[in-house]
């Protein structure tokens, strides 16, 4: 991969990681729209690790409070009643789902994220599904002590990472709106749970794709690799401090508009010969 390629993937991934409209989707509808080889595991893992970056910076107060609120719960009980603290286990807990689902089915679900029809329905699907869930967000309320039952099923809504096109951050924010969290506080808790998903994610896709070269990375490979990882992360952090912004004022009614006419005209496009079904 050269040098523009890497940028405009790392570019790419930094957008969609955080907005819930699906980086998988985008980076391969870009890879079929360009021709251009679609990026191999090892450098997904990166950009995607490089996007991550954005949420540790932001979020670095919030995920500090929570992480030394949440070692003093392991050895003071009495601590565990911190909101902090309550926090941290919840995330834990939450992020079991996508600890267990996500390595026993990569394999099995892989092939379906080069199939763009695939592709096409994940959007228009979890498109409908946000709009539906936008429709209970409580504006700007705060979010509910975490509950054990929500817990579990934003944690298993984030499984529809594992669907082509579906969006880690859609599937769990919608599940997060349906439980009562405004939509403020549904990015926060859905970008927050994402972190050890996107850092588990990211840490296996490398080992894999080192494994899948029995010579181990190339160095003008692992050169473009950092090189995108870099982009997506300046680029991801810009694209989430505008996403925090804008949906104070607004609801996600743009984005599910953007998702549904997205999945369509890629249906269409496949249809009409213009796309290859493969990306």
């Amino acid at each position: 991969m050269n040098w523009l390629h890497a940028a405009a993937f790392g570019a790419v991934q930094g957008v969609t990681e955080f907005l819930p409209i699906s980086s998988s989707a985008h980076l391969r509808i870009a890879s079929a729209l360009t021709g251009w080889h679609a990026p191999g595991r090892g450098f997904t893992a990166a950009t995607q690790l490089g996007a991550e970056a954005a949420v540790l910076v932001y979020f670095r107060r919030d995920i500090g409070a929570m992480a030394r609120a949440w070692g003093r719960s392991l050895v003071r009980p009495a601590a565990r009643a911190d909101p902090d603290a309550r926090l941290g286990w919840s995330i834990a807990l939450g992020s079991v789902p996508i600890g267990v689902l996500g390595p026993s089915l990569h394999d099995t679900i892989a092939p379906a994220f080069h199939d763009l029809r695939f592709v096409a329905l994940g959007l228009i699907v979890l498109g409908m599904l946000l709009a539906v869930a936008d429709h209970w967000a409580r504006g700007d309320r705060a979010a509910p002590e975490p509950r054990l039952r929500d817990t579990v099923l934003i944690g298993l809504a984030q499984t529809l990472a594992l669907v082509p096109g579906a969006s880690r951050t859609g599937g769990s924010l919608a599940a997060a709106l349906f439980a009562g969290y405004g939509r403020v506080a549904a990015v926060r808790y859905s970008l927050l749970l994402a972190v050890p998903a996107v850092l588990g994610s990211g840490a296996y896709g490398l080992v894999r794709g080192a494994a899948a070269h029995s010579g181990g990375y190339a160095p003008g490979a692992v050169a473009t690799a950092l090189f995108a990882a870099a982009v997506a992360g300046a680029v991801g952090h810009a694209a989430l401090t505008w996403f925090m912004r804008f949906i104070r004022g607004h609801t996600f009614g743009g984005f599910m508009v953007y998702r549904t006419a997205a999945g369509f005209l890629l249906l269409a496009l496949l249809a009409a010969g213009s796309l290859p079904v493969m990306a």
